[in-house]
């Protein structure tokens, strides 16, 4: 007796493919919503799978102006038909070069004033920030010296009611205190 061994089949019968993977539909998008939504799909289907990140671009750059030109069109009689379209072809070649130095020459501009106003910005938030510290330790040192005022004047008059005797009225002693202030707000 013989076995035979079969190769692997999938669902539709066709040999060589493993049978785990199911073939899926072929879709065609007919709106860009839904062809982004059928890339979303696809990359959801397997998140292990890392995703393609496209390499950005390079900025066009113009060709260098030839150092020694060669065929150096004069204005001698006798060029050819055929000159012009040589002739226009260099001359655009260098008009879009002139443009590409110019847009770069701006764009450097731009750069430069934007530093300078992020520099700026970052200068005047320091001298906020100073300026507000400074506000906040002097108003802490008028506290400070209001609660020592207060202190003091209560020592003093401690030392003075156990110093006389008793037949002062308390209700004086009430009234002293609402004349000292605990904190003086706004004087200079």
């Amino acid at each position: 007796m013989s076995l035979k061994m079969a190769a692997p089949k999938e669902k539709d019968g066709r040999p060589g493919k493993p049978a785990g993977k199911e073939s899926q539909p072929l879709i065609i998008a007919k709106t860009p919503a839904e062809e982004q939504r059928l890339k979303l799909e696809r990359l959801m289907r397997n998140p292990d799978k890392p995703a393609p990140v496209p390499e950005r671009p390079k900025e066009w750059n113009p060709r260098a102006p030839p150092e020694f030109v060669r065929d150096v069109m004069g204005s001698s009689a006798g060029a050819g038909s055929g000159e012009f379209h040589v002739y226009r072809h260099l001359r655009r070649r260098e008009y879009q070069r002139q443009d590409f130095l110019d847009r770069m020459t701006e764009k450097q501009r731009l750069d430069y004033e934007y530093q300078d106003k992020l520099l700026e910005n970052q200068r005047q938030a320091e001298e906020r920030t100073a300026k507000r510290k400074k506000k906040r330790e002097k108003l802490k040192q008028k506290k400070l010296m209001a609660k020592k005022v207060k202190v003091e004047s209560e020592t003093a008059e401690d030392n003075e009611s156990a110093s006389s005797s008793d037949k002062e009225e308390p209700d004086h002693e009430a009234e002293d205190d609402a004349d000292v202030p605990s904190f003086v707000m706004g004087k200079r």
